[in-house]
């Protein structure tokens, strides 16, 4: 019989118990984070049964960690970060401190000393990368000015953390009333470490925009997809892993980089779409390994210093992230948004604990509070999203909405529109749609995702939605009931036939024409109620014998049969993404 090994079993069991799970909660309306977290617990020493090795499970967490950071690093640019530092910095740091300040009293009520108390207060001031990401990816909120003040405060956070690893041994020890400490070795330290992460940063962005981008080019150039793939994959460990063993980084903020470097790239796109099914595998393995460190004992023997835990989290943190924001002049909306980025904790909590339990100032119960307030909190965390999504439509003006940059961008859109095309995905297939469109004088609306894209689109004049097309009120807002086509680009072909199936749903007399990539996509995409599916590679084959002066009018099986093709079975129609498309039976393309 086989060994697995503790690494397979890790990543196999980690894997299958959290999809199994993950599709549970989205059953029961719940967010799928839940059923990561429980897989965690049900995986843990917690809970009787296997029990797999917390240590690798952590490391392959840590990967899915520097996978997001670089992902939306691609979609940031240095002036992005910029324009947010003025909220971001001082946000950041006054909310640290006071986050910081609470730990302190409520580790004095315990009767815990004030150094066990500053590294405790520290652990709940920090909130969770990949839980921040993912609540502001469900929304769309990445590109939006909320999701990059969020994104940019956590990015300061994260070099605060780094810092005070650097810091805290010196700390406690000076700490120590029997200690003695020399101050010029602590500022020695200090200079070390942020000059290192300054020297870090600046060599990303001045040669790591030039030599990231060629060295991708160079592996595009191979006409290899896995070749090229690997160099992006290598791109983005190589980079996280140099930032914390040359630099003294973290492993996200050395991601964040290497992405924000090849923003500007062609190929930025490309490299977000290959690395996207390993990011958000490992991405779970990280909320599996929080739920192996929780011991639900904790909640029976400090049920008290549990709850307060929770809402220094909860509360604490996010009162003092909204008066700041406020202060700063920023809207409601944006205020609450950030409050609720920042109602939670995570990695960083958990690596300053077990620093705190190696100098021996951090009891087993402060561990084990931390551990507590980090599953509940990021429990709690999308349902604190829901709540304040559900507060501002019930409570905000129309001037309040307008306010809202993605807001703006959709109240411009024209009303009355008729017989109109609905393009949803504007990249290199949706984008040659278009053009064919606008030379036929067909009117169009554009639906995509990225915020500046859409923003790009409405400079040249080119009416679009921001938004995710598989939300209803999405189409809704490109006007769907009037329209009279709807041709989906985008390359997830088991989303698009979500899309088909709520627009047939709303409009039973609309033409759908979708692109798919595979067989097993098209049957899905006319499963649920696409009017024609659109593959390229017949097409090509056409194309090919066109100019050849043959005309394919019969199709080849596998066993080199000359077959007609099937009656009443759904016809794809097959165009490739640079063709030239012409006009068609009633159809746009």
């Amino acid at each position: 019989m086989h060994d697995t090994g503790p690494l397979l079993a890790a990543i196999i069991g980690g894997i299958v118990l959290a999809a199994i799970l993950g599709m549970l909660a989205n059953k029961l309306r719940i967010s799928p984070l839940v059923g990561y977290l429980i897989a965690g617990i049900i995986f843990g020493p917690a809970t009787p049964g296997y029990v797999a090795d917390t240590t690798i499970i952590s490391q392959l967490a840590e990967i899915g960690v520097i996978l997001l950071m670089f992902a939306v690093g691609l979609h940031f640019s240095i002036k992005d970060l910029l324009a947010v530092k003025s909220i971001a910095i001082p946000g950041a740091v006054v909310q640290i401190t006071v986050a910081t300040l609470l730990g302190i009293g409520l580790s004095s009520i315990i009767g815990w000393s004030i150094t066990t108390g500053l590294v405790f207060g520290l652990c709940l001031s920090t909130a969770s990368t990949v839980v921040l990401l993912r609540a502001l990816e469900e929304r769309d909120l990445i590109e939006s000015k909320r999701g990059r003040i969020a994104i940019g405060w956590l990015i300061v956070e994260d070099l605060a953390m780094v810092l005070t690893l650097v810091l805290l041994p010196p700390i406690v020890t000076m700490m120590d009333d029997n200690a003695h400490v020399n101050f010029w070795n602590i500022v020695i330290q200090i200079t070390k470490t942020v000059g290192l992460v300054i020297i870090f940063i600046v060599l990303m962005i001045i040669v790591g925009r030039r030599v990231i981008p060629w060295l991708l080019a160079k592996s595009a150039s191979t006409g290899s997809e896995e070749l090229f793939t690997l160099s992006v994959l290598g791109i983005a460990l190589g980079i996280a892993l140099a930032a914390v063993q040359l630099f003294g980084a973290s492993f996200a903020l050395g991601a964040f980089f290497a992405g924000m470097a090849l923003t500007e790239s062609e190929l930025s796109h490309r490299a977000a779409h290959n690395i996207l099914p390993l990011k958000d595998a490992f991405a779970v393995l990280f909320f599996v390994s929080v739920g192996m460190l929780f011991d639900p004992h904790i909640l029976i023997e400090y049920p008290l210093a549990t709850i307060s835990t929770v809402i220094i989290i909860i509360f604490g943190k996010s009162i003092a992230a909204y008066f700041i924001v406020r202060v700063f002049g920023h809207t409601k909306r944006t205020a609450l948004t950030i409050s609720a980025s920042l109602a939670q904790i995570g990695e960083f909590a958990f690596i300053l604990a077990a620093l705190g339990k190696l100098l021996g100032v951090f009891p087993d119960e402060a561990y084990s509070l931390i551990l507590a307030g980090a599953i509940i909190s990021i429990v709690f965390n999308p349902f604190i999203f829901n709540l304040v999504e559900h507060y501002l439509s019930r409570t905000e003006s129309i001037v309040d909405k307008i306010i809202d940059p993605l807001a703006v961008i959709n109240q411009l859109v024209p009303q009355g529109l008729q017989e109109h095309a609905i393009l949803v995905g504007h990249g290199r297939l949706g984008s040659t749609i278009a053009r064919q469109l606008k030379r036929r004088n067909i009117p169009l609306i554009v639906v995509d995702n990225s915020l500046t894209l859409i923003e790009q689109l409405r400079n040249e004049g080119v009416i679009a939605v921001f938004g995710n097309a598989s939300k209803p009120e999405t189409l809704e807002l490109a006007q769907l009931k009037t329209a009279r086509w709807l041709i989906i680009s985008t390359p997830n072909g088991y989303e698009a036939g979500e899309i088909c199936s709520q627009a047939r749903e709303s409009r039973p007399d609309l033409a759908i024409y979708v692109r798919a990539f595979y067989d097993d996509e098209a049957e899905y995409i006319a499963e649920h109620g696409a009017t024609g599916v659109i593959t390229g590679e017949e097409e090509v084959a056409k194309h090919i014998l066109g100019l050849m002066h043959l005309e394919p009018t019969e199709i080849q099986g596998e066993d080199g049969n000359i077959t007609e093709p099937e009656p009443g079975k759904e016809q794809k129609i097959d165009i490739p993404i640079n063709a030239n498309l012409p006009e068609g039976d009633g159809s746009p393309i």
